[in-house]
């Protein structure tokens, strides 16, 4: 059977994920890009450094923003959500945005000597310190959600 979420099976999909992919449009382009995000009831929070994303965002804020829950191919739950690019510029709403982040994904993170049988040869050698940590929120104007549960 597939049907369509309601405005809290939409909310327990996005509460319950930290990963999705950011959709936007600019220079005649369309770019979709995986990120890791916190919800916080309201907004999406997401923190990455300076690229063809935040070009195009900043250029476009207008952006698409899926997220999905896989069971299996059956039994699924997929969230898309339209809303509007908004850099966190000041201070106060950096740290906001950043501790939203933090007090989310901290638990998540797993140490880098916990992680058993890296290969550090096959580690890309392109490491992008020089650019810019930028944090930012998808202000929502609408969202819709589809499932399939067999």
């Amino acid at each position: 059977m597939i049907g369509e979420l309601t405005f809290a099976q939409i909310q327990q999909v996005l509460f319950s994920q930290v990963v999705g992919r950011i959709g936007c449009f600019a220079d005649n382009k369309i770019y979709v890009v995986p990120v890791t995000f916190v919800y916080d009831g309201k907004d999406i929070y997401v923190h990455s450094k300076e690229g063809l994303k935040i070009t195009m965002m900043r250029k476009n804020p207008n952006v698409c923003f899926e997220v999905d829950v896989m069971e299996n191919m059956a039994n699924w739950r997929s969230v898309i959500v339209w809303g509007r690019y908004e850099e966190l510029k000041t201070e106060v709403a950096y740290k906001k945005g950043m501790k939203i982040l933090s007090d989310r994904l901290s638990p998540l993170i797993t140490s880098y000597t916990a992680q058993v049988g890296i290969d550090l040869s096959m580690a890309p050698l392109k490491v992008e310190r020089q650019k810019k940590a930028i944090a930012y929120r998808i202000k929502i104007k609408e969202s819709t959600g589809k499932f399939e549960k067999n």
